[in-house]
């Protein structure tokens, strides 16, 4: 996919919705050769999808050896709309707290004070976190009116030259 082409998707008002969303979904084969997907909360830079994590987390050797990733971020209505985005995962060593882990759970519901307490007890628990960068290399938006998945949309081409049309 050209890059002006997954720009074209990403622009769209429903794509913007979804990646302003608090959760994805992180797909990436483990070290022993199995897939793993985690919810993760993430933030939208306008050109990376950036997640932060511990130090220690399991995903971090897994993303060293393969950095591909699928991404999903989706909602929970229907019909549910879902954004579709791979890339490869860039890690980044951050000492301190990433500004986007704090800015990307901003957006639960918290009362000043609980922030406060939140923010306290993040800053006593980290001394660095990795951020996981990943810049879209293909996206895909499916919001079952307008697009639907690959699979479905040749159904749908199939049935119509069954009836001729």
């Amino acid at each position: 996919m050209q890059p002006n082409e997954i720009a074209e998707v990403l622009n769209r008002p429903l794509s913007q919705e979804l990646l302003a969303r608090d959760l994805t979904r992180l797909a990436y084969v483990a070290t022993d050769g199995t897939p793993r997907t985690v919810p993760i909360a993430f933030v939208w830079n306008g050109t990376e999808i950036v997640m932060c994590t511990t130090t220690n987390a399991p995903k971090l050797p897994a993303l060293r050896h393969n950095p591909a990733v699928a991404l999903t971020i989706d909602t929970e209505v229907h019909p549910p709309k879902i954004l579709l985005i791979r890339g490869r995962a860039e890690l980044d060593l951050v000492q301190g707290i990433p500004d986007e882990y704090l800015q990307m759970n901003g957006s639960y519901e918290m009362t000043p004070e609980q922030r406060v307490v939140w923010e306290a007890e993040v800053r006593s628990l980290y001394d660095s976190m990795v951020r996981i960068v990943v810049t879209p290399t293909w996206a895909k938006l499916i919001d079952f009116e307008t697009t639907l998945p690959s699979a479905v949309e040749e159904l749908v081409k199939q049935r119509a030259e069954r009836q001729g049309a």
